[in-house]
């Protein structure tokens, strides 16, 4: 209560100010942490950190949320304090919007197990554009309402408006009682010359100029990159990934009629690549699958064997657990239990464990939650072989768990008796990632 008092006490610019001062440390915070979260490359550098750096992010969301509420009483009076200043007026309704966008897309973010898929998805839009948008702003902001910079402005603002030393001086010693006709001819003679002596523009608001310029130099190229792929839905960035694929598996694999016939959505959507080492590479004269363990016919395949197994073709969504999904994604491979049929299951094998051919990731299903009918073992996806960035040649199809249970790069599966925790599970992640229900 004391601090509430002690607030409401304090004069209205003081907490205009504190209210700016700290909006602007959270917005720091909250860019920091949300691009390092953003950056897929360094996922599993991070490994169990960056469940705690969600976490804080999440944290610095709900202070600046906090601080909207504390200044939403305050704003009818700062919105009249600078009526005369259509600058600062159009300033605080952008940052405003800004702040608002940014809080109301990070809710439905932070609950996307609780939302619509499609929500997300445009939660996840919403958020980044305004992240691309928002934080170069904000580093402009601060640059141009740096103390250097308005010192610079009230020097010049002083330097224009203090009359002529030397003017006034002549006009007393000469002519001290010249005549009005003289001394307003001097005048308009001085305002000629003050007003020559005026640059086009003023240092400060030049430094302010290549501040903006350097910011577009900067980040306008990767901006374009990300605006184009955000709003590219005609499949143009999986295009790219199968035309720059680097596996050289051959023969390449038969699509059957329903596949190939059936375009899904996976060609039209935006996957984003996530992955915990360096993505690898795979020859059809090396690659092996193999499933081994708690089974009576362990057994090995290359390439040219593995194509030769019955497939069946599905189509399913693909959910990520940072709020993304691709809808419709057409697939088609070897249904898992039934390769879990044919190796003959042990009595005492309780879990089904996945290698990746990356040889750091794993993760694994219980017995029952493997043999479920639409867990696949995918080779192609959308009548096409699968890319090496999106998993190729082989990986794992869980549609109904989130997509770090889904392997990538599959190579290995073995049966188990005790419980295995996978790759994310040991950093945080649940074990049980059912999409809506999972906490990772």
């Amino acid at each position: 209560m004391e601090s509430k008092r002690g607030w409401l006490k304090q004069s209205f610019g003081k907490r205009l100010n504190a209210l700016h001062s700290w909006n602007a440390w959270i917005v720091l915070l909250l860019t920091v942490t949300g691009i390092v979260l953003s950056i897929g490359a360094i996922r599993g550098d991070l490994g169990a950190f960056r469940v705690t750096l969600k976490q804080l992010h999440i944290y610095l969301g709900l202070a600046s949320v906090l601080l909207m509420v504390l200044y939403a009483p305050m704003i009818r009076k700062h919105w009249r304090q600078i009526r005369a200043r259509r600058n600062q007026r159009a300033n605080l309704v952008f940052v405003l919007a800004l702040l608002i966008g940014w809080a109301a897309s990070g809710v439905i973010l932070w609950q996307f197990r609780h939302m619509p898929p499609g929500l997300n998805n445009a939660a996840l839009l919403v958020h980044d554009l305004l992240t691309w948008v928002g934080v170069p702003y904000a580093v402009y902001h601060a640059i141009s309402r740096s103390r250097w910079l308005k010192r610079q402005q009230r020097l010049e603002q002083a330097a224009a408006s203090r009359p002529p030393a030397a003017a006034s001086v002549a006009a007393a010693d000469i002519a001290p009682v010249a005549s009005e006709h003289a001394t307003a001819g001097r005048t308009a003679a001085q305002a000629v010359i003050d007003a020559l002596k005026e640059l086009p523009i003023t240092r400060a608001s030049f430094l302010r100029l290549v501040a903006g310029v350097l910011l577009v130099i900067a980040v306008g190229p990767a901006f374009y990159r990300w605006i184009k792929g955000a709003f590219d839905t005609g499949g143009s960035s999986t295009a790219e990934y199968v035309a720059n694929d680097g596996n050289r598996m051959l023969p390449p694999p038969a699509p059957l009629p329903d596949s190939a016939a059936v375009v899904g959505g996976g060609a039209k959507g935006n996957f984003r690549i996530y992955t915990v080492t360096e993505i690898p590479t795979f020859s059809s004269d090396t690659w092996k699958f193999a499933i081994s363990g708690l089974v009576d016919k362990p057994n090995a395949w290359n390439w040219e064997q593995f194509l030769q197994m019955k497939r069946t073709v599905q189509v399913s969504d693909f959910h990520c657990v940072t709020g993304w999904s691709v809808y419709q994604c057409t697939w088609e491979g070897i249904p898992l239990k039934q390769l879990l049929a044919a190796a003959g299951v042990q009595a005492s094998a309780k879990y089904v464990k996945f290698y990746s051919g990356d040889k750091v990731y794993t993760d694994a299903l219980s017995l029952s939650q493997a043999n479920g009918d639409d867990i696949m073992v995918a080779v192609l996806m959308d009548g096409k072989p699968i890319p090496q960035q999106l998993g190729g040649p082989v990986r794992l199809i869980v549609p109904q768990m989130y997509a770090y249970k889904s392997v990538k790069w599959l190579q290995g599966i073995e049966l188990i008796e005790k419980e295995h925790m996978g790759y994310w599970e040991v950093r945080g992640y649940d074990n049980d990632a059912w999409v809506g229900k999972s906490n990772a």
